[in-house]
This record gives C-alpha cells, structure tokens and sequence, in this order.
C-alpha cells in the first residue's frame, strides 16, 4: 500500500459453515496473533469481515488464513488505513452474514451472473443501455455512486424486500446492481431473480475493485466505509469529483455525522460551518 504503513481488508464468502462458533474461536486467535483490530460475522450461510493492521501483518494474516481451504479461493479488498479505522477486535457469530431476513438463500445456485470492473467499464465506454441499482443504505449513496444509478432509497439492505414493487419498471432493463465488496449484491440478486428480474447482474468484487482500478472514471465521489475512516476514495487520484453535499447549505463536502435530534438517528452530510451551528445535535458518524 505504497508509504502506508497500514492497511484495510475487505472480504466475505457464502459457503456453508458447519460449526460457526468454532471456526469464531479459531479466527479471532488467528486475527488476535497478528495485532488486528475489526469485525468478522460468522454464520452458518458464510462469513464476512473487514479487519486493520499494519501492512506487513496484513499480509501475514492473509497467509496464514489461506491454510484454511474455506479462504482459498477469498477475494481479499485492501485499501490504505489509518492505524484507527477500529478500536477492537470482534469476532461473532450471527444467523446472516448481512442481513436480508427473507429465510435461506442458495446463494451459489441463484445469485445473478457477474460483470468484472472491466467488462462494466467497457459498456459504459459503448455507451450501452443500462442501469445501475445500488444495492447499499441511501445515506452510502450520498458519498458516491456510478453513472447511471437508481437509488432505491434503503435505510438499511433489509429494507429490500419491500421496495421490489417500486422497482418493477426496471424488470424491462438491463440492470447492474453494486455495493461495497459484492456481499450484498450476492443475496440481493437471488431476490430479485426470484421477484422476475430476469437481465440482471451484479459487479464483481464491487465498488471497492471498481475504484481501484478505474479511478475518478464512471464512479463519482468517494467510497462510504464501515469504520472510523468513514469515507475513502481507494486510490488518491486527481480530478476526483467530490458528489456529497452538506444537508443544510448544500456545500460539497464529504463529512459524516449521526443527527439524534430525529428517531430513528440519520447520517447526515455536514460542513464545517453549519457543524459549528448544529454541533450539539450531531456527533461522528461512526465511532467504532
């Protein structure tokens, strides 16, 4: 990760995981060794995790893991941190790697064919006709999101379920759905195949691949992270377009905070000044 001497992974996989408390206990002691801090979710349907560390231990992890076949074939992300993208260590065990709440999903049998960075690069390039659905909470979107997306509008992904009916006009289209790593779009895509999508895809690897390879191209703005970083564009490149604006003057800005002066709490975008005015209503967006 060039100068850094930190360094953030992103990884998932679905496969089945007979005994999720004990592969927990053995990858907590592994991430532990190695001096990591972050979160794996563990369920009998997969995991999914994202941990920090120094680079040389990033990469002493990502070996040491590969000895256990079920991380073979894992697509680690990474991307430059910070040395406090997280304060702790959790390891735990959950019914859903990311949650759906729509029962038992074959993921491997009915999640939608892929589309590589390259190969969505290519259609924007030809100037095909489709459509980006992002599959990721409504305030993510806000930070960035490609050329061409619809915003369904989710709080959160279990929010899904219940928007397929004010999405059926995008049955007719060719649609590419997106989110951070792919997680998402794997369960999200055996939905909506089952809901009649039948010309659907889902980016491979997700928006993290997408911006490492293709900087400042057809996607605009920064990347919104689960952690203390909160936001990060992947690849520093020059030109990149700041998209998110401050919810109260409409400057662009890329700063995140909770309001709890509403229930449920949002996630606002908020510039520096009108912070100043507003700071006793608003705190970080996520402190972890």
């Amino acid at each position: 990760m060039g100068k850094n001497n930190y360094t953030v992974i992103l990884f998932y996989k679905f496969t089945k995981i007979k005994n999720p408390a004990v592969f927990r206990d053995k990858n907590k002691k592994i991430a532990a060794n190695f001096g990591l801090m972050g979160r794996l979710l563990i369920a009998p349907e997969g995991m999914n995790g994202t941990f920090e560390g120094t680079t040389a231990n990033i990469k002493k992890y990502i070996k040491e893991v590969r000895k256990q076949a079920i991380f073979k074939d894992v697509a680690f992300k990474q991307s430059a941190g910070h040395g406090k993208a997280f304060t702790k260590l959790t390891v735990k065990t959950r019914p859903e790697t990311v949650t759906l709440g729509v029962g038992d999903l074959n993921v491997k049998k009915n999640t939608s064919k892929m589309v590589t960075a390259a190969q969505l690069q290519k259609m924007y390039e030809n100037n095909e006709d489709f459509v980006v659905l992002d599959l990721r909470n409504d305030y993510e979107i806000q930070a960035g999101y490609f050329e061409k997306t619809v915003n369904p509008g989710l709080r959160f992904f279990r929010e899904l379920p219940e928007k397929i009916k004010d999405l059926e006009y995008l049955k007719s289209k060719k649609v590419i759905t997106v989110c951070t790593g792919d997680i998402r779009c794997e369960k999200g895509t055996c939905l909506l195949k089952k809901e009649g999508f039948e010309n659907i895809y889902q980016l491979k690897d997700g928006i993290h691949t997408y911006m490492k390879k293709y900087p400042a191209k057809r996607f605009k703005g920064t990347l919104f992270v689960f952690d203390n970083r909160i936001v990060t564009p992947v690849v520093d490149a020059p030109g990149r377009e700041v998209v998110a604006k401050c919810a109260y003057c409409a400057t662009k800005c890329e700063e995140f905070y909770n309001d709890d002066s509403v229930r449920p709490s949002r996630k606002v975008v908020c510039c520096s000044k009108c912070f100043v005015v507003r700071k006793k209503r608003l705190r970080p967006a996520i402190p972890v």
